[in-house]
């Protein structure tokens, strides 16, 4: 059906019910709007949730629970809602450029459309109401005429009957009578051929143009509706489409839950706070009625050793475990801290001291390079000006030299054993370490590293000794070179068996599927142990 046919009456209908359908396609872009609105919000607030109990702190400032999985797993929660807030915008997003955008402009089009359609229709009614009102003035002409001729008739036989009436007036009411007959015959004609046009006219309006023009407005409406229900459609798919990197969101905050492990939370706690101190032993007794004088050496014998011995505290006082305890004063080689955390202290600052160490060398490299390729080239520049920098990048090699070795030294007497982080030092003339002196004078000298005497006594754990049993497994995090004498490289991702747990020392025992067995950074790897 269609509304040229079965609403060929109801313009009025018409117009106000295409009107109404644009309203709702505007109520629906607003309503979309708000919804937009309403997700970025939302997003926001998660952000700034996040953001809020995600603070990042300095390397000094960071906290020593860092290393806890059940930190790291809300840690992972926190960086997962970053994520879903960031699929909330995108829906916010899409939804304003697929349903708003699209849908106010294809609304623009269609209220213009509509506007056509209605002048046309008005157009076409005033066409047939012109020719009504021609066909109205030609009509009473007619009407008046033909009384005329009829009142000029009555009076031209009236005047012919008249025995008083002359031949001349008698030919006069005639004449006239007749002229008036002519007239009215003419307006006759004229009002027939008004009436045949509008007749025309106005079967052409009611059977074409206006049948055409409603047509054309339900084919308009028809249009809108489906457009409306795409954006209907679209609502729902512009958060089917995110719904999927939802559920790995989702997921992930599972994943942190289950990768909780409280047994190794209490083994990191152990790890970084271990004192390595010796519990203290029973006090002696000190016998005050064997003498009055006492040598000094007699009255130091039931002097208690403890914690607070070594820690250089008062040893007139006992240790006790909840007491208040001041602050030590911090030292360059850590020796206020106990054994377990000193070596740790050391063995990291070691690592900072050579990553800074390697930084320099490279930069020594990159400078001697340049200063070739200025002697070569001299328009590309002078290589005297590269004298400052090069002078002073060979004062800092020195000086953090200087530093591995002394820190070496105090990791060496700590007890430490690991890979000191090796710098690679940069080579030239048959690959003889090229070193500088303060002044930026060059020597080349091979200088064999003074940190490989430290891991001498990894040799001798692999010395006639019989392949041990794996107890567990572990996953390399990062990559690692295993440059030193008892350490073994591995990949990231590489899957090695775990011979020896860590004791302490922040070094793991591992074999690969080949046999090769060493030493690998315990903070490299993540460590799953049989049960």
């Amino acid at each position: 059906m269609d509304w040229g046919t079965e609403l060929w009456d109801q313009c009025d209908i018409i117009e106000k019910h295409t009107q109404s359908g644009l309203e709702l396609v505007e109520k629906y872009v607003k309503f979309v709007k708000e919804r937009t609105e309403i997700e970025q919000n939302y997003a926001k607030q998660l952000r700034n949730l996040s953001k809020k109990y995600n603070v990042k702190r300095s390397s000094k400032e960071e906290p020593e629970c860092s290393r806890l999985s059940s930190y790291q797993s809300f840690l992972d929660i926190l960086n997962e809602m970053n994520d879903y807030a960031g699929q909330r915008e995108l829906i916010a997003e899409n939804m304003m450029m697929s349903i708003c955008i699209d849908l106010t402009k294809y609304l623009q089009e269609l209220k213009q459309e509509r506007k056509t359609y209605l002048m046309e229709a008005k157009k076409a009614q005033q066409i047939l109401e012109s020719t009504y009102k021609q066909l109205e003035s030609s009509k009473k002409r007619f009407e008046r005429e033909w009384r005329e001729a009829e009142r000029a008739a009555q009076n031209a036989e009236k005047t012919d009957q008249d025995i008083n009436a002359t031949k001349a007036d008698v030919e006069k009411a005639k004449q006239q009578a007749h002229m008036r007959a002519h007239v009215a015959e003419e307006c006759k004609n004229d009002y027939a051929a008004q009436l045949q046009k509008f007749n025309k006219e106005q079967n052409q309006f009611y059977f074409q143009d206006m049948p055409l023009i409603f047509n054309k407005l339900q084919d308009l409406d028809e249009r809108r509706v489906r457009k409306l229900g795409q954006g209907y459609i679209l609502f729902s798919d512009t958060e089917k489409h995110v719904m999927p990197i939802i559920s790995k969101c989702l997921e992930g905050i599972t994943k942190a839950g289950t990768n909780v492990n409280e047994k190794n939370d209490s083994m990191v706690v152990v790890e970084q706070n271990k004192s390595g101190f010796e519990r203290p032993g029973d006090v002696e007794f000190e016998d005050y009625s064997q003498g009055i004088n006492r040598t000094s050496s007699e009255s130091s014998l039931g002097a208690p050793k403890g914690p607070m011995d070594l820690l250089g505290r008062n040893r007139s006082k006992n240790f006790w475990l909840f007491s208040k305890r001041s602050k030590p004063t911090v030292t360059e080689d850590f020796t206020h801290l106990p054994p377990e955390q000193r070596r740790k202290r050391l063995q990291q600052k070691l690592e900072e001291i050579c990553k800074e160490l390697q930084k320099e060398v490279d930069q020594s490299e990159a400078l001697e390079k340049m200063k070739d390729v200025y002697e070569k080239n001299p328009q590309m520049g002078d290589p005297a000006s590269l004298a400052s920098q090069i002078s002073q990048t060979s004062q800092n090699i020195e000086r953090l030299r200087g530093d591995v070795k002394k820190y070496e030294t105090w990791l060496s007497e700590a007890g430490g054993r690991g890979e000191t982080p090796h710098y690679r030092p940069h080579t030239f003339n048959n690959g003889a370490q090229e070193t500088q002196s303060p002044d930026g004078a060059h020597s080349d000298e091979s200088t064999p590293d003074p940190s490989q005497a430290i891991y001498a006594e990894f040799d001798d754990d692999f010395e006639d000794e019989e392949l041990a049993a794996p107890i567990g497994k572990c996953t390399a995090m990062y990559n690692f070179p295993g440059a030193s004498e008892g350490t073994i490289s591995m990949q990231e991702g590489e899957e090695l068996a775990v011979i020896e747990e860590d004791k302490g020392d922040g070094w793991t025992r591992v074999r690969r599927s080949n046999g090769d067995e060493g030493y690998i950074p315990t903070s490299y790897v993540t460590i799953s142990l049989n049960k």
